[in-house]
Parts: structure tokens; sequence; C-alpha cells
């Protein structure tokens, strides 16, 4: 394992168990020890996890990871989730998207569309979609989320509020039947939330990791969603528990 993948999966190992001392996580990544306090010492200066005595916990100022440690996990499923997505443009002319890697890689499907309006808060798609002249992009201003490459604030939310869309594609960090569809940042949230209360068919795109995940703040509630879109390793039960709220939900 390189270690940009390794340094990536340490980080989601600690925020996923809270703290994780060195022995673990040298057997978790088979390495020595003193590699992974080197390791955990680059981890450090990015702000990502605190090293504690003999280990590390998820840093105090953590909010979500970088995209960039996020883009090339899981990659595949979230090609195919982005693909199957695809079905939701039939009779679209207004679409909106949030930012997230599984959405970014919807939008990238999007290239060789015509006359197709997008109205987005991620900066990365903006700036992606708009090498095409045939699509109309429409950009939200405000803070800028490294986390996420999104903007978010007042100044967003009242952006996306202006539009009507006709169908909204919404990137999450948790999925679960009883706290809805959550995210880490709760600023972010709120333009998500907008997003998809201006579109009228709503469609969530979440891998399977995010499946039964709870973060800090709600987007909606599950009823609130038309469709969940997800990959094939996602739990039957806690799917059939979404199906339950009443939405949809295809698996890729």
């Amino acid at each position: 394992m390189q270690r940009k993948q390794r340094l990536r999966e340490m980080v989601a190992a600690i925020v996923e168990r809270g703290s994780l001392d060195v022995e673990a996580l040298a057997e978790l990544f088979a390495v020595s020890p003193a590699t992974v306090r080197r390791d955990l010492e680059v981890l450090e200066k990015q702000r990502l996890v605190s090293r504690t005595r003999g280990g590390a916990t998820t840093h105090a100022s953590f909010n979500d990871l970088p995209l960039s440690y996020k883009t090339e996990q899981d990659t595949g499923e979230k090609r195919r989730i982005a693909r199957q997505a695809l079905r939701f443009l039939e009779g679209a002319r207004v679409i909106g998207t949030t930012g997230g890697t599984t959405v970014s890689e919807f939008a990238r499907l999007l290239m060789d569309r015509d006359g197709l309006t997008i109205v987005t808060n991620a900066l990365n798609v903006a700036t992606y979609l708009v090498a095409n002249p045939r699509l109309r992009v429409f950009s939200a201003g405000g803070e800028v989320r490294s986390s996420s490459q999104e903007a978010v604030g007042p100044s967003a939310e009242r952006f996306m509020a202006d539009y009507n869309i006709d169908v909204a594609f919404i990137g999450v960090d948790g999925v679960d039947a009883t706290a809805g569809c959550t995210n880490y940042d709760p600023v972010g949230c709120r333009v998500n939330a907008v997003l998809r209360e201006q579109a009228r068919v709503s469609v969530v795109l979440a891998d399977a990791t995010k499946i039964g995940r709870v973060a800090l703040a709600q987007v909606c509630k599950m009823s609130d969603v038309d469709v969940l879109v997800t990959d094939d390793r996602a739990g039957g039960s806690a799917l059939d528990a979404i199906r339950a709220q009443g939405c949809q939900v295809l698996t890729a």
C-alpha cells in the first residue's frame, strides 16, 4: 500500500473508532510502529488527528475529511452510482447538485449533454462543466469549504432559493432510516436542505459506507427524499428500513 493511501485509510479508521493506539494501527496497516508515528505526525500537521500518548484521536477542529482524501475511496462504486443516477435526467431541463465525490463522478458524465442547466454550490463541479459551452452553469458564492469545495453560508442559501430545480442530486455524509440524511458540516447542511426544497425530485447519491452512518447535522428526513442511489454492498435490512420511510432505493 502506498503511503498516500495508507494516510487516507488511517484517518478514516481513527475517525470511525474515535481513537486508536500505535500498536493497533501498526497491525492494521502491516507497518512498523515507527512508521505509524511518522504518519501520525504528518496527519497532525494537517489537523486531521491529535496525537496522544501511545496513539491518536480525531482532531478537535475536525469537521470532515478533505476532498483530496476522499476522492480515491470506493471509486468503482461511486462511478456505478453515478451511471445509475443518469436515468433521472430524462425530461429534466434544470438540475441542481451539491458537492462531494459521488456527485462529482456524476457531474463528469454530463459533459456530453446539450441544453442542460446546472445549478450548484460546488466549485469543482462548476469549473469542470463550464468547459462544455452547450451547458449553462450557475454557481453559488460564499465561504468555500476545503473538505468539499462547496460554497456555504447565507449567500449560498439565498442563491439556491432563487432557482426552480427539476431534479436535485445531493451528496451526504450519512444516510439512516431514523436520523435521515446528515452531514458533518451544519452550515453546508443548510445549503443542501434549500436545494432539496427547491427541487421537484430529490436524488441522494451515497455509497454503502454512508448507509447507517449518522453525522452531526440533518439535511432532511428520509421521507423527504424521493430516491436513494447506493451500491450493492449496502445491507439489506438498512435499505428496507429506508424504503419503509417512502424513499425509493436503487443499488448499482
